[in-house]
């Protein structure tokens, strides 16, 4: 009732601020930010509900059962990169000190959301508070933001390894690659935290979500107001964290390109190995994230099985092919494996041999 009373209340001051402009606009202003505050320590308490689950049956057993296995795949593919990356002293290069924090992103990313989202289909009751919608909010576009920033660090990194063989190591300095990370991760964070923080400013009127997982679109749908400021930021958002970082990439490999079309047979595919691994995953990713937009667009006329399918495809799968296909297309992870996988044989071998001896 205090809910109701406050929200009526709060667009009448709107109305009433848009018709008399010239009428104690002071006032009103200091008005509206205590309603605002008011609201907000109301919904200190407010529960939202995703309603793309369904009731609990054998489908969302089915769902459970593919969502839990590509989850277990991803993290043992993004932990096996990182521990030969780690351990492995050839590979502390700037291209895989990009990759190992690709991984850690990726992990970062699928865990916000995946163990709700497997939990959830266990439950009837499937809610999330206010409080864990915005931090899982969050963390997912945190893990989108970083994701395309370290894709333009890693193209910036081959267009320096094939535009500038000479001065790469002059240029690729350890200092400047933790610059780059810095800024990786600062700029998106920081963005990303003070769009959560509008959202979470924002009088709700509504407590239904129709998707498995919260994303800020969906929280600000449920508003009961326009936020003007909140729209022209997310699209600032979208231009600094999506839209420059494709720019630098395409532009990293147009200059790759015309440098290779100069060059020697010989030079244009090793080239192409070079920057196979990470034009596969970019555009992997950047397919992804397309399909993710149009899905935001369309799951409210989607099936609860179809939706499911389509909310991995973002979360999942980009982290879980990343490492597949480095693992598979980079022939120095190949040989760090393969070097790593018999050292452990032969250490397993030399220990049974001497036990065995000392049996005798």
């Amino acid at each position: 009732m205090v809910r109701y009373i406050l929200i009526h209340n709060l667009s009448f001051l709107f109305t009433y601020q848009t018709t008399n402009v010239f009428c104690e606009n002071t006032y009103i202003l200091y008005l509206q930010y205590l309603l605002l505050f008011s609201l907000s320590k109301a919904m200190s308490n407010i529960t939202l509900l995703f309603t793309a689950y369904g009731s609990p049956g054998s489908k969302n057993y089915v769902a459970l059962f593919i969502t839990l296995l590509l989850y277990v795949s991803t993290v043992l593919s993004n932990v096996v990169i990182l521990f030969v990356i780690y351990f492995d002293s050839s590979l502390h290069k700037p291209m895989y000190i990009f990759l190992f924090n690709l991984s850690i992103n990726g992990l970062i990313g699928s865990t916000a959301v995946c163990p709700k989202i497997m939990a959830n289909l266990l439950k009837d009751n499937n809610s999330i508070s206010l409080e864990g919608c915005l931090f899982q909010v969050l963390f997912i576009n945190v893990s989108a933001g970083c994701a395309y920033a370290i894709f333009a660090g890693m193209a910036y990194d081959r267009y320096v390894s094939i535009c500038k063989p000479l001065q790469y190591h002059s240029i690729m300095t350890p200092l400047r690659v933790n610059v780059l990370l810095a800024v990786m991760y600062i700029l998106p964070i920081s963005l990303m935290s003070f769009q959560v923080y509008l959202t979470s400013t924002l009088p709700l009127c509504g407590h239904n979500i129709n998707k498995l997982f919260c994303d800020n679109l969906a929280v600000v749908n449920l508003s009961c107001v326009r936020d003007a400021f909140g729209n022209v930021y997310g699209l600032f958002i979208v231009l600094a964290t999506i839209v420059l970082p494709l720019f630098l990439v395409i532009l990293s490999y147009i200059k790759i390109l015309c440098v290779s079309l100069r060059a020697s047979k010989n030079a244009q595919k090793k080239a192409l190995q070079t920057c196979a691994p990470h034009l596969i995953t970019f555009i992997n990713f950047s397919f992804a994230s397309l399909f993710s937009v149009i899905y935001n667009r369309v799951s409210y006329y989607i099936p609860p099985e179809m939706n499911i399918l389509m909310s991995l495809d973002f979360i999942l799968i980009p982290p879980l092919l990343h490492p597949l296909i480095y693992g598979f297309k980079t022939q120095d992870i190949r040989k760090s494996l393969y070097k790593i996988f018999r050292r452990r044989v032969f250490m397993n071998s030399d220990t049974s041999n001497q036990n065995v001896n000392r049996l005798f």
